[in-house]
């Protein structure tokens, strides 16, 4: 949607960011009678979205899966679907902790209808877990923002591939159903990008993407990790490209996708 994200309360006159808070609602007085201060609205999909997992720890540590499952995916469901990917007319990248809440959520879902899960499965679970809860805690301590990483090329090819390193035989199929999920999303708010600044090429490529996502639902998420993890590395090229104008960016992730085609 595109919206004017600096408020001001016709109420009380507090000033505020809707980009911040998420919410038409005063701060200080809970009005909803506000007007937007910005010249123009700007593109934005995002909503301010909290990981309360420290309420977790002991009952992973503690309880089988199955116990939790429910109430842990239910709190990933609500973070997932409240995040985006365009935050005040900026396009963001397909970030880490997304994916890791998509992959957490699946193998949460996976190992809660298994009667026995392996060692090997259990510390994945807990693995993503603790990179997840970390995160989350390092974010609510330092809340500046640091972009330094998000528009490097050997990022948007590694984390992908070091993730798909570590997921165990028997889950590989939460690998990919995570995969596309957090595909899907990114490419719907690259959609809602190129709906507002259009670029043939880019479209053409976010076509092929979409198409290998479909592929990979359609498979259940079983192929082989490496493979879900191509699809993470075409859409931050896409996105990486659509940020920065960098056309090798696009190029690879053309040329990524027509490999997957032929394999």
């Amino acid at each position: 949607m595109e919206i004017r994200g600096q408020r001001v309360c016709q109420a009380c006159n507090t000033e505020w960011s809707y980009y911040e808070t998420g919410s038409v609602a005063c701060p200080n007085c809970g009005s909803l009678r506000s007007v937007g201060r910005d010249e123009e609205r700007q593109l934005h999909t995002d909503t301010p979205a909290a990981l309360p997992l420290a309420t977790f720890s002991g009952r992973i540590a503690e309880e089988s899966v199955a116990t939790y499952a429910d109430d842990l995916k239910s709190m990933l469901r609500e973070y997932t679907r409240k995040r985006g990917f365009i935050n005040g007319g900026e396009l963001q990248p397909l970030d880490d902790r997304y994916l890791t809440a998509r992959t957490l959520l699946h193998t949460v879902d996976i190992l809660a209808r298994r009667q026995a899960p392996t060692p090997d499965a259990e510390l994945y679970l807990l693995s993503l877990y603790e990179t997840l809860a970390d995160d989350a805690a390092a974010e609510a301590v330092d809340t500046t923002v640091d972009d330094t990483d998000n528009d490097t090329t050997d990022t948007d090819i590694d984390g992908p591939e070091l993730a798909a390193a570590q997921v165990p035989s028997d889950l590989r199929a939460a690998w990919g159903l995570a995969v596309a999920d957090a595909v899907a999303a990114y490419c719907s708010d690259l959609r809602t990008w190129l709906d507002a600044t259009p670029d043939e090429a880019a479209a053409t490529t976010l076509s092929q993407l979409r198409d290998h996502v479909n592929r990979l639902n359609a498979l259940q998420g079983d192929v082989e990790p490496a493979v879900a993890a191509d699809l993470v590395a075409s859409a931050r090229a896409v996105g990486r490209y659509l940020r920065t104008d960098d056309e090798a960016a696009l190029t690879a992730a053309r040329d990524r996708l027509t490999r997957l085609s032929q394999a």
